[in-house]
């Protein structure tokens, strides 16, 4: 049984959304300990959402609230985060409402700024990582591939990505009326991953030309010559702040680079500009929200960006959830075949170990040649290849258990499930039928 877990902006505050990123690698490892319930897990966080996609060892629906408890109560453990705070602040989808709720999550329909290109990339990376650390499931892995296929799909078929903005743009967007020359904007850029990269060329789009970098984890120097900009160390960090009109802090780090007493001690360095507009993308936040006390200073933060994020496009995303539901629901098409697929291969092994019987019988007696048992193989075949597509037919209308009951009367193939949830299959031959 697939199981998601999901704290968005939808659904929770930004503090409790950096609290849940901050704690993922703890949250990952938690999940992993479950072992008896969960089998496997993608752990997705960003800058507006946190969500751990479970492959349940547990099929029964009954058991659907007592694995989604054991999560909620594994993500607690982890984060620090009242059991009671996380069922507020989160939803949790099971079975096929989960591929629906990835497929669209990945296609950027579910984003603060409707359509951003970002996410597709952060989905791939957590599988990627969740593949690096053994915890996908093959299950797992085909919910994510469909998802990322769906996800290029939405881009290539609609206007999706190119109507939504990006959070770097958005921001920039919103801190258009702030400036009054981008030209001879002094900027400090800081942070040296690929938020800074997309920061960088959006303020160049926008004809930027006076941008240093500066990086608390010291690779200011490598990203300024790959990117032809001055870099910032640390000794210098002061007076680049005192004399920069905007400052786009985008890092990883989980403490705050910008603090209030360091802003204040830069601002009152002879020649501080005297007002200047401070972007936060950060998650965890990268500034003290204290600092927007300071005379001068003004932070857009996710939380204020998120409250501004413009009204989706709305063909181009009808459209795009049009491909997102008949994905999920060929996905779902998908997934009821397998349920079939334990019987007909049953089946088969079954029709062919009698056939095997009979032309070994007829061997022995030298009444076989190779042109009869290829004639004879061939028409197992075809008289298998009804069963087969009525099989999976019957699968798909949610009818799976007519086809496997019919296969148990008919040919005495039994499926059976075993604890796991998954089919398991055993063919009873009836030793009469070969004689």
């Amino acid at each position: 049984m697939l199981l998601c877990f999901s704290s968005s902006h939808r659904t929770a505050d930004f503090d409790l959304l950096e609290r849940l990123e901050r704690h993922a690698p703890a949250v990952t490892a938690a999940l992993a300990e479950h072992s008896d319930i969960v089998s496997g897990s993608v752990v997705l966080a960003t800058c507006n959402r946190f969500e751990a996609y479970l492959d349940i060892d547990e099929p029964l629906p009954a058991a659907r609230a007592v694995s989604a408890e054991a999560v909620i109560d594994a993500v607690s453990s982890a984060s620090g985060i009242d059991p009671a705070v996380l069922r507020d602040a989160s939803a949790v989808y099971c079975d096929h409402a989960v591929a629906e709720h990835l497929f669209a999550v990945t296609s950027g329909l579910e984003s603060v700024v409707v359509g951003e290109g970002e996410i597709a990339g952060q989905v791939r990376r957590s599988l990627e990582a969740a593949r690096a650390t053994g915890s996908v499931t093959s299950e797992l892995e085909r919910l994510f591939q469909v998802a990322s296929r769906t996800s290029r799909g939405v881009k290539n078929r609609t206007g999706i990505m190119t109507a939504g903005r990006s959070m770097v743009r958005l921001a920039l967007d919103l801190a258009e009326s702030r400036v009054s020359d981008w030209a001879r904007t002094r900027v400090l850029l800081v942070g040296t991953g690929k938020y800074a990269g997309a920061s960088l060329a959006a303020l160049r789009d926008r004809g930027v030309t006076d941008v240093r970098v500066y990086s608390p984890s010291g690779r200011a120097a490598k990203f300024a010559r790959s990117h032809d900009i001055a870099p910032v160390e640390h000794d210098g960090l002061l007076a680049a702040l005192a004399e920069s009109d905007l400052v786009v802090t985008c890092s990883a780090v989980t403490d705050y680079v910008l603090t209030e007493p360091l802003l204040a001690e830069a601002v009152a360095l002879p020649g501080a500009v005297e007002r200047r507009l401070i972007v936060d993308l950060g998650l965890p936040r990268n500034v003290d929200p204290a600092v927007a006390e300071l005379p001068g200073a003004e932070l857009l933060d996710l939380e204020t960006i998120s409250i501004h994020a413009p009204l989706k496009e709305l063909q181009a995303a009808d459209d795009a959830r049009s491909i997102v539901d008949a994905a999920a629901a060929e996905y779902r098409a998908q997934t009821a075949e397998q349920a079939v697929t334990p019987a007909l291969v049953a089946l088969r092994k079954h029709v062919f170990d009698v056939l095997d019987a009979e032309i070994e019988r007829a061997r022995s007696r030298g009444d076989a040649s190779d042109e009869t048992e290829a004639a004879l193989r061939h028409l197992a075949g075809v008289l298998l290849h009804t069963p087969s597509v009525r099989a999976r037919e019957l699968a798909r209308q949610g009818d799976a258990q007519a086809f496997i009951d019919g296969a148990a009367a008919l040919f005495g193939v039994d499926v059976d499930a075993d604890a796991a949830g998954r089919p398991r299959l055993t063919a009873v031959d009836d030793e009469s039928a070969a004689s």
